[in-house]
Order: C-alpha cells, then sequence, then structure tokens
C-alpha cells in the first residue's frame, strides 16, 4: 500500500460568546471510517467524529460482546469551551467516565447534551455505559510545530496514507498534522527520535497478527518521545518501548478493541519510561510490564516506570499486568499514580513474577475505579505460568497501595495476597487508604485474603 492522499481541508476557529478560541480538527474523506453515531461542534462548528470498532471476527460472538462499535473526537482547547453533542440515541441518562467535577454537563433534551469543559481534559460520553460511548479528547494546543520539508521531518497532512512500515532514525520527527490518518506501523530504531501531531496512526485495516510489523509502534532506542497522536485498531501490541530508555509518551489516545493481544502500552526491558495524560482502551492488557528478552552486556531489568494522570479502559483483560513473560532479575521503581480506571473485567492489579525475578518497590496511588460487580480487584501472587521457562515463581516486596478507592456496584472485589513458598514471599504490603465501595481496607475487611507465605502487612493511614 503506497498510495498517498493529501486532500483539502477547511481549517474551522470556532468562537462562542464568552469562551477562548478552539481550534477544530479539519475534515477528511469519508473512507476515513467516521461515525454518524454522534454530531460534535463547538461554537456551531461541526467537528470530526470517527469511529473505532470491537471484537472483529473471529472475536465477534455472543460471549465477545463489549459494545460493539464506539466514537471518537479530538478538538484542541486553550481554555474553557463548549461542547455541543446530539444523537438520534436517547442521552436523557448519559454519565460521563471518569466524573470530572470541572465539567459541567446540561441535557438540553433528549438528543442533545451540552458540555461545558475547563480546558483540555479526557473522557467518555456514556448515554448507556459500554454501549457504543463517544470519547471526547480535548487536547491542549500544539506548539513548535514541525515544518513540511523539513530534512529531519517526516511530514503528513491531513488526507489518508497508506504506507505500512516507516522507520524513523536519530534525530527524526514523524508528524501527524490534524486531519491526518496514517495507515501502517512506526518502528523508531535510535536516539532522540519524537513521534507526535493531532492526526492517527490507524492499523484497522490488518487482521488480527497480519500487521505490517509485530506492534503498531516499535521503539528501540533512547530518548524517544511520542505524544498527541492518536492510534486506532491495532492488529496486535500497540506502543512498545523494548531495551529501551528515557520515552516519554504523553497524551496518546489508544482506541483499541479489535482483536485480543492489543495490549496499550507494553515496556519491555526498559527503564525510565513515562506514561502521562493518556487514554488507553484495549481488548487486553492496557499496560503490561515485561522483561521477555535479554542482550548481552545490557540492563535487561525493567525499572523507573512511571503511569500517571492517565484514563484506563479494558474489555477483556487486566489494566496492569506486572510479571507475566518476564526473565529479568529486577522489575522495580514502578509508580502508577492519579489513574482512572473507568471499565475493567479480569482483576486490574495484577502482579504474578516468575522466573525468580524479584518484583519489588510499587506503589499505587491516588487511583480511582469504577466497580461492575467483579470478582477481583488486587492480586499478587508469584507463581509458574505457560511463559516461563524455569518453572520456579518470583518473589514480590515493598508494595504500597495508597488512596486506591473503588466504588460502583455490589461485588466480591477480592485483594489476594499469596506465595507459592517459603522462598517465593509476598512481604511489606502497605493498603493505606484503600476502600471498597466506601468502607476502608482493614485485616477483618471481607474482601481481603492474605494466605500463606506472607508478611509485612501493614494498613494505614497510620495513627
Amino acid at each position: 500500500m503506497k498510495r498517498s492522499l493529501c486532500l483539502s481541508i477547511l481549517t474551522c476557529l470556532a468562537i462562542a460568546a464568552g469562551l477562548q478560541a478552539v481550534e477544530l480538527q479539519p475534515n477528511v474523506e469519508r473512507g476515513a471510517m467516521m461515525s454518524d453515531m454522534y454530531q460534535v461542534s463547538v461554537g456551531g462548528q461541526k467537528v470530526d467524529v470517527y469511529g473505532a470498532r470491537t471484537a472483529d471476527p473471529p472475536f465477534a460472538g455472543p460471549n465477545r460482546n463489549y459494545g460493539g462499535p464506539y466514537s471518537f473526537v479530538n478538538l484542541e482547547a486553550d481554555g474553557p469551551v463548549e461542547v455541543t453533542v446530539t444523537s438520534e440515541r436517547d442521552l436523557r441518562s448519559t454519565v460521563l467516565r471518569p466524573a470530572r467535577p470541572e465539567v459541567k454537563m446540561t441535557v438540553v433534551d433528549d438528543h442533545t447534551l451540552k458540555l461545558q469543559l475547563p480546558g483540555p481534559t479526557k473522557f467518555s460520553v456514556e448515554p448507556d455505559g459500554k454501549e457504543s460511548p463517544l470519547l471526547l479528547f480535548a487536547n491542549p494546543p500544539e506548539t513548535n510545530i514541525p515544518k513540511e520539508g523539513d530534512p529531519n521531518v517526516v511530514y503528513f497532512g491531513p488526507g489518508i496514507h497508506e504506507k505500512d512500515s516507516i522507520k524513523l532514525r536519530d534525530n527524526q520527527t514523524l508528524y501527524l498534522a490534524p486531519g491526518a490518518i496514517l495507515k501502517g506501523g512506526i518502528v523508531a530504531e535510535g536516539k532522540n527520535i519524537t513521534i507526535r501531531g493531532r492526526g492517527i496512526l490507524d492499523g484497522s485495516d490488518w487482521a488480527w497478527r497480519k500487521g505490517p510489523g509485530w506492534h503498531v509502534i516499535s521503539i528501540y532506542g533512547s530518548n524517544v518521545t511520542v505524544e498527541g497522536i492518536t492510534i486506532r485498531g491495532a492488529w496486535h501490541w500497540t506502543l512498545v518501548p523494548m531495551h529501551s530508555d528515557h520515552v516519554t509518551v504523553q497524551n496518546v489516545k489508544i482506541c483499541g478493541g479489535r482483536v485480543q493481544n492489543d495490549d496499550g502500552i507494553n515496556p519491555c526491558n526498559s527503564q525510565d519510561v513515562l506514561i502521562k495524560d493518556c487514554f488507553i482502551r484495549s481488548d487486553d492488557d492496557c499496560v503490561a510490564m515485561k522483561g521477555m528478552k535479554f542482550k548481552d552486556g545490557a540492563n535487561n531489568n525493567v525499572e523507573r516506570i512511571t503511569v500517571e494522570d492517565t484514563i484506563l479502559w479494558c474489555d477483556r483483560a487486566r489494566i496492569f499486568l506486572l510479571g507475566h513473560e518476564s526473565r529479568a532479575e529486577y522489575m522495580r521503581d514502578i509508580k502508577l499514580q492519579n489513574l482512572d480506571i473507568v471499565h475493567y473485567v479480569m482483576v486490574p492489579f495484577l502482579f504474578e513474577p516468575g522466573e525468580d525475578m524479584r518484583l519489588q518497590d510499587v506503589t499505587v496511588e491516588n487511583v480511582r475505579l469504577h466497580g461492575e460487580g467483579q470478582k477481583d480487584f488486587i492480586r499478587l501472587r508469584p507463581l509458574v505460568n505457560r511463559y516461563m521457562h524455569n518453572k520456579v515463581p518470583g518473589h514480590v516486596a515493598n508494595v504500597t497501595f495508597r488512596n486506591v478507592a473503588l466504588e460502583g456496584e455490589p461485588g466480591d472485589y477480592l485483594i489476594q495476597l499469596t506465595g507459592p513458598d517459603a522462598e517465593h514471599r509476598v512481604e511489606n504490603v502497605t493498603l493505606d487508604g484503600v476502600s471498597v465501595l466506601g468502607k476502608p481496607v482493614k485485616a477483618d475487611s471481607p474482601h481481603l485474603r492474605i494466605e500463606e507465605n506472607t508478611g509485612g502487612i501493614e494498613y494505614g493511614p497510620k495513627e
């Protein structure tokens, strides 16, 4: 697929009464998988609404209904803005997830909403839960936009571009302009590489595991930044730093759920990775950290990984998976902070190291979860699974959950801590300000299962 279409566009500037200017997404051709489920406008000017799929064949079926196709929209706001959403659907029972006190929603009539946004923000507009919602992404304005024609810039303007796989090297920038849709994958290998813009990187045309690369974005390097883009319809793992360091993923929107194994962001054998201000919807794990492959003379550990200020939604698997497919010596210095988990199915925090790997020094802090009656909440359990070579469990130590609140419908929401034997234990775990349905988790909590080969379990806040 070498064809490239660059279409003329109309750039809209809308200024609503009393509101600051907002730059809108330019229009693109209708063949770009647009959505007609919602109409969105700012100051009377329409904004393009795109579609995304869930559960493509062969994954579709009665046990694989995750709400059907859904919609998403990008706009830019440098201050307060009013957004109007209309639909043929009944919008009277619409809920915003996560709830944002600073976002004001008014139901104008059965088919019209007005949303007052304070500025850049992200949330899901849900007239009927997970059934075909609208994901709304209000982005901060771009600055220092790369110039088309710069020899170090791979530039894609508005329109559809079919490129299969693009390889980026040292000091290169790939830019997706608003209204650009790049169908293909990206391999960033080297130093000082940037992937940025407000366009869409689209994997929707490829069947499961049949894309032009193993991942939609593969990173092998140092000082790599991915910022601002939307990634739609991954064919396999979505964004993967592998044997990389100093990687920043910021304001990236992942609209997945189309196939199995479409993990959102998987730092593998990497260090100093920051995932910030993102929205991740995936069928498989949202964030999975793995120490799976080894390079002679390299740091093969997974270390100093931070995920913060991010919204997470998983249709089938886990939100955070730490330890599977891992043979590194250490996975450590992990921070998961200021997060909203709006929908999940399996246990959202699954820490299950094997291969004698030491999973330690993990902090989970200021997290809000929406529960829908699920069985599990947290599981810390070294084990042996089918991915392992040496068939021995790992170790878990020095893990803190602080100010983590699960609200929603009644459910078991189990917190399980267990070690398989006296050598492979779960130790020094603090549950400080953890609550389920408004009730703090203490030693006698019905949600808590402290089993054998554990020690140093503490509850907070301390007096």
